[in-house]
């Protein structure tokens, strides 16, 4: 039974191009053998999650995918006889502008009969790079501009990419004569078939490089450490990805440069909790203060304000501060401040502060009953 690739990675039928990019991104460094290393379990779903992705992301392979079903096409093999998915092939997998000429080229090595359009090397595009970068609370509320170092494959200065010494020739590849393909004839199911498939050493170009550059081997890329800038715009927080395009790897034979990816962490606040764009904290504050009144300062992430606490305020009562939170990532505004005041209760008094507070309960007309009171455990 064919692979379902949607099952694999995690995500549904109609899923956009970028849902099935992210969700690949995520089981790819889930899985990959670098953490798991001679894990076979973790090494088969990274496998199984690059297979899915090689064919859901690309548009034709997705439709034929699509249309084909987990099962593959049926009924091939003709009325009463027995088709080729009930034969145990399946054909879910095969895709691209070929159709049917995709299936002899997996079967047989090639494009059916008369061998035409071998598939050349052309272009290719450089792949994604990863990076994870840490932040502090207040660089994400206010924003900042980090130099990240990359190590990444790069275009090869020494040949231009081109992968051949400079001053070198192009000479006609000897292995296929100059055509970018071998040809051959095989005798199938179907009788005799002529196939053709790129060519191993030259990859269909019909020239090979009279002699490979020197400091890339012909590779077309060397790896080397590159600075790149990054700008951290204000009100990010957990999880924010910033994609900054053509900073990934080179691409290889001029196609263009992969994309960078700054998954950003927040390392966490001793003053402020994060909720959205507003910020939450604390202050404490005398018993006298809660019920006389004050008018105290406070912490915000910019300076220290003025907060009026009116007399009788209760421990536990929170002031919102309009405007003093984090500025909104892609709309205007800002987040409010939440401060929230803890009254404490002292823990030791002297005699004339015993005193004082005896005077204040007799005001009160508050009985203090029992040889040992509240307030005689406060002098101990």
């Amino acid at each position: 039974m064919a692979k379902d690739f949607y099952e694999i990675l995690g995500v549904s039928k109609d899923a956009s191009d970028q849902d099935i990019k992210k969700a690949y991104r995520k089981l790819a460094q889930k899985y990959h053998p670098d953490k798991h290393k001679g894990d076979k379990e973790a090494e088969g779903k990274f496998k199984e999650a690059n297979e899915a992705y090689e064919v859901l992301s690309d548009k034709q392979k997705r439709q034929n995918y699509d249309t084909f079903g987990s099962a593959g096409p049926q009924g091939f093999g003709g009325a009463g006889g027995q088709g080729f998915s009930d034969a145990g092939f399946d054909f879910s997998n095969f895709s691209g502008s070929g159709g049917f000429a995709d299936i002899f080229e997996t079967f047989f090595g090639g494009n059916a009969a008369g061998g035409g359009g071998s598939k050349k090397k052309g272009p290719r595009p450089g792949s994604d790079i990863e990076f994870q970068l840490q932040l502090s609370f207040e660089e994400a509320a206010f924003g900042t501009d980090r130099e990240l170092l990359i190590t990444k494959p790069v275009g090869c200065d020494h040949c231009q990419g081109t992968g051949a010494e400079p001053g070198s020739k192009s000479i006609s590849c000897d292995l296929c004569n100059g055509t970018g393909e071998i040809r051959q004839v095989r005798q199938t199911l179907f009788g005799q078939m002529a196939t053709s498939r790129p060519c191993t050493k030259c990859h269909g170009e019909g020239r090979v490089h009279e002699k490979q550059c020197t400091v890339c081997q012909g590779s077309t890329r060397i790896k080397r450490d590159e600075k790149v800038k990054v700008k951290i715009p204000a009100g990010v927080d957990n999880d924010s990805t910033i994609r900054l395009s053509g900073k990934g790897e080179a691409g290889v034979f001029g196609g263009p440069n992969g994309d960078l990816y700054v998954h950003v962490r927040v390392a966490p606040s001793k003053k402020f909790v994060r909720n959205g764009y507003d910020i939450h904290s604390e202050v404490h504050i005398h018993l006298l203060q809660a019920i006389l009144g004050d008018e105290i300062k406070v912490d915000t992430l910019k300076e220290k304000i003025g907060l009026k606490i009116p007399a009788g305020t209760q421990s536990g009562k929170v002031f919102r501060l309009k405007d003093y939170g984090i500025e909104k990532l892609r709309e205007s505004g800002m987040g409010d401040q939440y401060v929230k005041v803890i009254v404490d209760i002292p823990g030791k008094l002297t005699k004339k502060e015993k005193d004082l507070y005896m005077q204040l309960a007799q005001e009160s007309k508050i009985p203090l009953k029992g040889k040992e009171g509240f307030l005689d455990k406060l002098m101990k």
